[in-house]
């Protein structure tokens, strides 16, 4: 009787797995439909990049007898490299989008549709800050895309990626939206708020499309994070809206313009709070700014804390620059900052973002020592010095020397510049030293530091005093 009870449970159990599958299957999206309707428009780019210098200059070919040299690249001989990746078709007259870096450099431009013909495409423009290009093929009458709004997209929302990784065209991947407004890791794309998903990507899915399950274009497919170059299981994706903005702009100027407003910035954190006069870590900390700076003439100012920018809470220091980048100069944009606990609000009117913007500052060291209740060393700055970082007479100091153990915890070594201590801006080693031994220990006191080309606030909690 036992045995005939436990048969009965294992073909309950047997059955009861079999539901669960179907159900599963039954559930799951089936994406054929979106790929018969998008594919067509989906199609394959090759960027051809003609190098005609040696890949070995270092080695005098008159030192390399004879029969060696035809191993290596002779001047003057074109050795052609071609890079690959994926595009859509926009428009019926065959505006193209796919990724700028992937047809940065190329001398020719290739484009092989899913009916197998293969045309020549002309670079409309390319912008570096989205990482969007824009291609245009000779023609009508071409398949074209649907696009969505990627501003609606949640995360746990199936996407799903159309690509030629690795060359093999018309590979359909899914998955799921991980995140949306991620910031990149790389620093010329600041300007672009990231769709994060775990939709396998590689080498050639760059420039496709990223679909919703209405068969919609949301992303354009362009960046991984991996540690050995292949799918690691995050990828990232152009918003269609950022990616559309570009590519409007370079088809009718050849260029992407974006509001500035000129301030650095960074993150808000949790030593920095009781400082600030904060109740929470949050929000884009003002560390400097740039020359003529939009945001100081408007009456923005060191240490303020911008919370919102036109309506839009700026949660972190990342927020902030897809908002102003994506609107043109000129603009007139609401800032709502924290200013010593205190929040008001700054109209500022945007600059125009320099399209080929570099700076360049130095630092030094030396010069007669004093100490400061801080644990550091520090000295006036040598003329030299202030004209290396273009600062004023009475403007900073440098350091030294570190001695206390808060301040290496900090991060503070010789050579920084500390322009600012709390509140105040720093006009010497002698003011310093008086400021600093107003400091309590216990109390966070936050210092403005020139590092090389970085101004950051750095927050240092002493020990003790001198410690």
């Amino acid at each position: 009787m036992l045995k005939g009870m436990m048969q009965r449970a294992s073909v309950a159990v047997v059955f009861l797995c079999a539901v669960m599958v179907t159900d599963a299957r039954a559930s799951a999206p089936d994406f054929t439909g979106l790929v018969t309707e998008a594919g067509p428009a989906v199609v394959n780019v090759s960027a051809v990049v003609t190098q005609r210098a040696r890949q070995h200059p270092e080695i005098d070919e008159e030192e390399v007898p004879e029969i060696f040299r035809r191993f290596f690249d002779q001047p003057g001989v074109p050795q052609e490299r071609t890079s690959l990746g994926t595009g859509f078709i926009i428009s019926a007259d065959g505006y193209v989008l796919t990724n700028h870096h992937v047809v940065d450099g190329a001398d020719e431009v290739y484009v092989r549709l899913s009916d197998r013909r293969e045309l020549a495409a002309k670079v409309i423009g390319s912008d570096q800050a989205s990482d969007v290009a824009v291609l245009k093929l000779d023609g009508a009458n071409f398949p074209v895309v649907k696009l969505g709004d990627a501003n609606a997209l949640k995360p746990g929302q199936w996407v799903v990626a159309i690509g030629s990784p690795f060359g093999f065209d018309h590979s359909v991947t899914a998955g799921i939206v991980s995140a949306v407004g991620r910031a990149s890791y790389a620093t010329q794309q600041q300007y672009v708020p990231f769709i994060q998903t775990d939709v396998a990507i590689n080498r050639g899915n760059s420039g496709g499309p990223l679909l919703n399950t209405d068969g919609e274009v949301v992303g354009i497919n362009s960046q991984i994070f991996s540690n050995t170059g292949g799918f690691m299981g995050v990828s990232f994706a152009i918003p269609i809206d950022v990616a559309m903005r570009s590519a409007e702009q370079l088809k009718e100027k050849g260029y992407v313009a974006r509001g500035l407003l000129g301030v650095n910035i960074q993150e808000v954190t949790r030593d920095m709070v009781k400082s600030l006069g904060l109740a929470k870590p949050g929000g884009a900390l003002v560390s400097g700014f740039s020359e003529d700076s939009a945001a100081k003439k408007a009456g923005v100012a060191l240490q303020d804390v911008i919370t919102a920018f036109d309506g839009k809470e700026v949660r972190s220091s990342a927020d902030l620059p897809p908002m102003v980048g994506a609107l043109p100069p000129g603009t007139k944009a609401r800032l709502t900052v924290n200013r010593a606990g205190k929040t008001r609000d700054i109209v500022v009117t945007l600059g125009e973002l320099p399209r080929d913007a570099t700076a360049a500052a130095s630092t030094g060291r030396d010069a007669d020592d004093s100490a400061d209740a801080l644990g550091l060393e520090v000295s006036d700055l040598t003329r030299e010095q202030r004209e290396a970082l273009d600062l004023g007479e009475n403007e900073g100091v440098v350091v030294t020397r570190v001695r206390g153990d808060a301040a290496r915890r900090a991060g503070l070594r010789p050579g920084d510049v500390i322009l600012m201590l709390g509140r105040t801006q720093v006009a010497g080693a002698d003011q310093f030293e008086t400021e600093a031994a107003k400091v309590e220990a216990g109390e966070p006191v936050l210092l403005l530091v020139r590092r090389g080309e970085a101004t950051q606030f750095i927050t240092l909690v002493p020990d003790a005093a001198g410690e």
